[in-house]
């Protein structure tokens, strides 16, 4: 791994530090919150000017309205990438890179100083509904492709902030949940992907998540903001919350909290600077907050220094390659694909000319310039008659109706190969909410089938954030997984479907079958206030490889027009011979007859664990572009974070002594090579029997008794939390159950999404608008509030919600302490 790059935060310290001993206590408080929605604190007096950051993590989303609106179509126009779960099937580091820095350069040219983004939670489960904004189930992908992106993104002066710290894999009580979950799980999967882009990208910040970890708010965990990312990975940067993500903010800048959004309207700040004066806070804690702080804003400052004229062209060219490189070709039966400009072709499906093209909530961005697939195909076929096309769905809600599968059966018939665009309506994934299966409408689901029995040689293009059942799989010749494209998608496809682009795309998350094949759908997303990780390391194909059970289609999987051939692995010891690293070496030839890329993926199997472990876990993975006939000599490094496992008794990462399998293929179902190499001078676990609990695999899927449970956490498994008595941090939905409940609930969902700024005519927006406030706590109403709703008023009303109507009164007459 590399050295740790210099932050830039670092080199503002000294400055910081010499500007706030001239700050007064109240200055210093001000400075640990926002000023609004967007922006940071300023102080004229000093020379501190009010420094931007924004929403991403695909696209700049820069509001033109008040600072403190937060609608989200009121934005700037800015260039529209793919999103994530389509930048992953990419596997191009270099891609990454380059949309890093075009997004570096949108945000120089709006003066943005910090752009919100990569998102890196890991992928769970299929269903969390903000799976489309994740890279993949993999921590190394997703590590490998964040340290790019936020490494362009900061080559041009401009900060990132990866979030969301740490596990916060579903949108169901995001904002309270308590994610119960083991120490070596959280290390291997869940904090590794952040671990390697704290350590070779060095981001301005890290955003807090909403949840809770075994009992401790993400905002108050000393353990995960100070012991790991600090002390242990060395992060010089400043944490942020997820805006709205404060619990109590005393405890949170103790445990190493710098900065939260939005501002509370002084709420905050007030109770700061009497916990100062208590003594409860040291003010050695404020300064060193406030220090991160200021130092931002100082790297801020510098944008005006920084002026770009931008190249929406060219980013919108490279928007375009980046969703031809991102697309999975799944299936090529009877090679239908590519095609030839002389087919006959009819188009079916509303996405083709209504494209889904990025998912909804808050990373929505408003494109520069939108492509379909239908214009894009008409203007490649040039003369050719018009494209035959019949709509098959209403793209908003895919009801089902008959009439419209009947007139696409008909255009079906009458061509020689259908193009089927297909997939999920933004009202079936969301930020907000989950989804609540993993199928398609119906409606799509018909329409494929229909099409495909009149004409064999039907294609699917599929537009979906995230995996989705296929009973129909059998039934088409062909399947293009299109992710979300961004706005240029629709052309990239026609590229990719005509063969102006090899497909080289692979699947950065598992397909499963069936939902009900997930490791942790059976704790999917938990009950009674808590989720249970319950399948420890079994996430993705760490669980379908280990278990051997079919999928769908597997991790890392997809097809080209050409063909490459795998040959002469051999392994060689590096440079650190002391860190067991060692040197894949192999031959990739592209035997096929055009130019393609092929995606090396390197696995590695201990063949002598003492404790459990998945069958194989991806240690390394190279994207190689070859000119027919062309070889290639493959060199791709091992050390000692591939053959590492982490022991909770000694609270390090250790390399057991023993054999480990080498395994080189194009997915981690099709190994092409293997070798076994054997590590002597490692070491042992030294508590096997804590570290080594875990789930039993069986054929009727996972088996984890609370005893299993409890020894994979070192303790015992907690009970369920009671929704009562209520509580700041109970929900709008929780209180609904009761009548004075349910008239707030009504009156937050008006007023939230008044304040949102969402459009009532959207019913996706008004959707997760409605979801979002049902899962906010109540401490949220006097956040979000801007100081417009005392806490005091918040206390009474959780004692009017908990019966207790003299305390109540008490509380209003000024007479109960209600800290």
């Amino acid at each position: 791994m590399n050295d740790s790059p210099a932050s830039g935060m670092k080199a503002k310290h000294n400055k910081a530090t010499a500007i706030i001993a001239g700050m007064s206590l109240e200055e210093k408080a001000a400075f640990c919150s926002g000023k609004n929605f967007w922006h940071l604190e300023a102080c004229e007096r000093l020379g501190l000017a009010s420094i931007m950051v924004t929403d991403g993590p695909h696209g700049l989303r820069k509001q033109v309205r008040d600072p403190d609106h937060v609608g989200l179509h009121a934005s700037l126009p800015a260039t529209c990438f793919p999103t994530a779960s389509a930048l992953a099937s990419s596997w191009d580091t270099d891609l990454l890179h380059a949309i890093g820095v075009a997004l570096g350069e949108q945000c120089r040219a709006e003066n943005v100083a910090v752009l919100l983004g990569p998102a890196m939670n890991i992928k769970r489960h299929p269903l969390c509904g903000r799976n489309f904004e994740y890279f993949s189930e993999d921590p190394l992908l997703t590590g490998e492709m964040a340290t790019a992106m936020i490494q362009g993104i900061q080559s041009q002066g401009v900060g990132a902030s990866i979030k969301h710290y740490a596990v916060n894999n579903q949108e169901f009580g995001r904002m309270w949940v308590d994610v119960i979950v083991d120490e070596r799980t959280l290390r291997e999967v869940y904090l590794r992907g952040f671990e390697i882009a704290v350590k070779r990208a060095q981001p301005w910040t890290v955003m807090c998540a909403y949840n809770r970890i075994n009992g401790t708010y993400c905002s108050e965990h000393n353990w995960l903001l100070n012991q790991v990312l600090r002390d242990e990975w060395g992060f010089e940067g400043l944490v942020v919350t997820d805006w709205g993500a404060t619990n109590d903010r005393v405890l949170g800048l103790s445990a190493g909290l710098d900065l939260e959004m939005p501002g509370s309207g002084g709420i905050n700040d007030e109770r700061v600077a009497a916990a100062v004066r208590s003594g409860e806070l040291p003010t050695a804690q404020l300064d060193r907050a406030v220090a991160r702080t200021v130092s931002l804003s100082l790297l801020g400052a510098e944008l005006a220094e920084r002026p770009i004229i931008l190249d929406q062209t060219a980013h919108h060219s490279l928007a375009k390659n980046a969703a031809a490189q991102c697309a999975v070709l799944l299936k090529n039966a009877a090679q239908v694909l590519p095609l030839k400009p002389t087919t006959q072709i009819a188009v079916i499906g509303a996405f083709a000319k209504k494209p889904r093209y990025q998912g909804s909530g808050s990373s929505q961005v408003r494109p520069t310039q939108l492509d379909c697939a239908f214009d894009a195909i008409t203007k490649l076929l040039g003369e050719a008659p018009p494209l035959a096309y019949a709509p098959g769905y209403d793209p908003i809600h895919s009801n089902t109706d008959s009439a419209l599968i009947e007139q696409a059966v008909v255009v079906a018939r009458a061509a020689e190969v259908a193009l089927v665009f297909a997939g999920l309506p933004d009202i079936y994934e969301s930020e907000g909410f989950d989804r609540p299966n993993m199928r398609l409408p119906e409606q799509h689901d018909r329409l494929i089938r229909a099409v495909s029995t009149v004409n064999p040689n039907t294609v699917v293009v599929l537009a979906n954030g995230a995996p989705v059942e296929m009973p129909w799989v059998d039934a088409p010749r062909a399947i293009l997984e299109g992710y979300l494209g961004g706005q240029a998608g629709g052309s990239a496809l026609a590229d990719l479907l005509f063969g102006i682009t090899n497909p080289s795309g692979k699947l950065a998350e598992t397909f499963p079958l069936h939902q009900s094949d997930v490791a942790a759908d059976q704790w999917f997303p938990g009950s009674g206030r808590q989720v249970p990780y319950r399948e420890g390391l079994y996430v993705g194909y760490r669980y379908f490889d280990s278990a051997g059970g079919s999928v769908l289609f597997p991790f890392g999987h997809g097809l080209s027009y050409t063909e490459f051939e795998y040959a002469a692995l051999a392994l060689e010891r590096g440079a650190k011979t002391q860190d067991n690293q060692w040197i894949v070496r192999l031959d990739l030839t592209n035997i096929g007859n055009v130019a393609g890329a092929e995606i090396v993926q390197v696995y590695v199997h201990d063949l002598e664990s003492s404790i459990y472990r998945p069958d194989q876990e991806l240690r390394a993975f190279a994207k190689v572009f070859l000119a027919p006939g062309e070889t290639r000599n493959l060199r791709l490094t091992l050390d000692d974070t591939a053959f590492a496992a982490y022991d909770t008794a000694t609270n390090g990462w250790v390399v057991e002594t023993g054999g480990f399998e080498i395994r080189v293929g194009a997915s981690s179902r099709d190994i092409r090579l293997c070798k076994t190499l054997v590590l002597s001078s490692a070491q042992q676990i030294r508590d096997a029997k804590r570290s080594g609990s875990g789930p039993e695999i069986r054929s009727t899927g996972l088996t984890v008794p609370d005893a299993t449970f409890a020894a994979m956490l070192g303790r015992p498994v907690p009970p369920p939390e009671s929704p009562r008595p209520y509580h700041l941090n109970s929900s709008i939905s929780e209180i609904a159950e009761t009548w004075l409940g349910t008239k707030v609930r009504a009156h937050v969902v008006a007023q939230f999404q008044k304040q949102m700024g969402g459009d009532t005519s959207d019913q996706t927006m008004e959707k997760m608008f409605v979801e979002m406030a049902n899962s906010m706590p109540l401490r949220s109403l006097a956040l979000f509030g801007g100081g417009r709703l005392s806490l005091k008023s918040l206390h009474v009303l959780v004692a009017l919600l908990n019966k207790q109507f003299m305390y109540s009164l008490r509380l209003m007459m000024g007479g109960a302490d209600h800290k």
